[in-house]
């Protein structure tokens, strides 16, 4: 949504938000896209779109302004590095967040340390980019980095990763403060 609202596609679409997860089967959903997961993007040709960066390539060809993927190196391989990286945290925190809502005595503690390790690791290095970060034109890697880092604002705010990394927290204030982003704040629907 955020990347619609950077490219000026938000009246080109129509949203259907639906909560997919847990065990039980999506099976409306499941009829496009099998994997039953969002987001879900159906064509009018009924061809169907699924996961966020495939997704994104395929709006960043319908408009004429900066595009989220540049096409030229090496700003593309750092826009996909950035990206790789943003999902990566994604990655370790939908489990831990799911290890959560196991039953204390089943939650895997070895797991969880590992899955905030990354966690750690990955602001850390995100800290020493940070000035690189504001430098560059707003690309896919700065969305998924900026909304990792929001996740973890809105689920993980035992993790404190402001304090120790300044320079991040204020290019993340930047993002935050983006209309895009703006206009799409997260909502618990847990």
């Amino acid at each position: 949504m955020i990347a619609l609202h950077e490219m000026g596609l938000t009246d080109r679409i129509r949203t259907v938000r639906t909560i997919v997860g847990g065990t039980t089967p999506h099976a409306e959903l499941m009829k496009v896209n099998p994997l039953g997961k969002i987001p879900t993007l159906e064509l009018e040709d009924g061809t169907v779109i699924y996961d966020s960066p495939v997704i994104i390539e395929y709006l960043d060809t319908l408009h004429t302004g900066a595009k989220l993927y540049p096409t030229a190196w090496p700003e593309r391989l750092t826009a996909l590095r950035r990206h790789a990286l943003g999902q990566g945290m994604l990655d370790a925190a939908l489990p831990l967040l799911s290890e959560g809502f196991r039953p204390p005595e089943r939650q895997s503690e070895p797991h969880k340390a590992l899955w905030r390790a990354k966690l750690r690791a990955s602001v850390e290095a995100l800290e020493h980019e940070a000035a690189a970060l504001g430098a560059s034109g707003f690309t896919v890697g700065h969305l998924a980095i900026g909304v990792a880092l929001a996740y973890l604002d809105f689920r993980f705010a035992d993790l404190v990763w402001r304090e120790a990394h300044p320079k991040l927290a204020a290019w993340h204030e930047t993002f935050n403060a983006r209309p895009s982003v703006v206009a799409n704040a997260p909502v618990d629907d847990r």
